[in-house]
């Protein structure tokens, strides 16, 4: 049997007002609170928190919805963004999407319901596009991923350089066959991309791009089928850490070395990507103040929700290691 407030109550020799403002921290005598806490331990009550945030209007709490936890960058994102939600004394609800829209529409509804206090997004392409502020009862700052100019703040990388350091890298080693694959469903692919060409164009090399879902499988698929053409690229860009992962098995699957048989550079820092011999070259992401900023845009809006939209635009650091190795 549920155990309620009256039964508090009734346990403590008190009226259910009294109990309500012993627990809410209202104002009662010391004895009296203690006696309403003995009764809660016997009885074994426990608040209905969800009862309590419709009352109050307040949730306390922060919506965390990222893209694919299986991708170790939102994994770490996760991570930082759930440090600073609990230095600020606020709870974290976190749901992934699978670069789904149809279930960013079912979560974003979810934080409706819960009456959260802000969400921290990663959208889809399809999504981010149709987000309107005026949609919303509570802010979203979107992360990685960009929305329409002016809609919602953001915390992102300069993607657009981080894609065309990557072939600034691979010409000063000496590659000219450039080749890139990137993720299908986000602006961050596209602006990787972006900078990519651009790159390319500036050097007078010919750019060569394939994009696939941003996932290890259907890359290890892709690569493997260019490996496998006779004017294959000598050197591949790859837009994810989960693209690049599966860009080595394709590699080590055809028995390519790396550089020797191919050069490959991508995105993320992960621990494997130092492992792997003779090490992955990436662009380094800097995780934890992606998480602190948009948590910081968050709260900035809560206080001052008139305010204009803001951008914050991090740089990534490229680490070279032996996959690019000069030619």
């Amino acid at each position: 049997m549920t155990v309620g407030i009256r039964d508090v109550a009734r346990a403590a020799g008190v009226s259910t007002a009294t109990v309500s403002r012993a627990l809410g921290k209202g104002p009662v005598s010391d004895a009296l609170r203690e006696q309403v806490e003995a009764a809660v331990r016997a009885t074994g009550y426990r608040p209905n928190l969800s009862a309590r945030r419709l009352r109050s209007q307040s949730a306390q709490t922060i919506g965390l919805i990222v893209a694919d936890i299986r991708n170790p960058f939102f994994t770490a994102v996760s991570r930082a963004v759930e440090d600073a939600a609990y230095q600020a004394g606020m709870r974290l609800i976190l749901c992934n999407t699978g670069e789904d829209a149809e279930r960013e529409a079912l979560y974003l509804r979810l934080m409706q319901e819960e009456r959260v206090t802000g969400v921290v997004f990663a959208p889809t392409r399809r999504t981010a596009e149709r987000l309107r502020p005026e949609d919303f009862a509570f802010p979203l700052v979107l992360i990685d991923r960009t929305g329409p100019p002016g809609g919602h703040d953001g915390v992102v990388l300069d993607n657009v350089a981080a894609g065309a350091a990557l072939v600034d890298h691979l010409v000063e080693r000496g590659y000219r066959r450039i080749a890139g694959l990137f993720g299908s469903t986000s602006s961050t692919a596209e602006e990787r991309r972006d900078g990519y060409v651009a790159a390319m164009r500036r050097h007078g090399l010919a750019p060569q791009i394939r994009t696939v879902p941003p996932e290890a499988d259907p890359a290890q698929a892709e690569v493997a089928r260019w490996l496998a053409e006779p004017d294959r690229p000598d050197a591949l860009i790859l837009s994810n850490g989960l693209i690049l992962m599966g860009a080595v098995r394709a590699a080590r699957a055809a028995g390519l070395p790396w550089p020797g048989g191919i050069a490959l550079a991508g995105f993320d820092n992960e621990p494997w990507t130092e492992l792997v011999e003779p090490g992955l070259t990436v662009i380094e992401q800097p995780v934890a103040e992606i998480g602190a900023q948009a948590i910081g845009l968050l709260f900035d809006r809560l206080k001052h929700p008139g305010q204009p939209v803001r951008k914050v635009v991090l740089s990534g650091r490229l680490i070279a290691r032996g996959s690019t190795a000069g030619r």
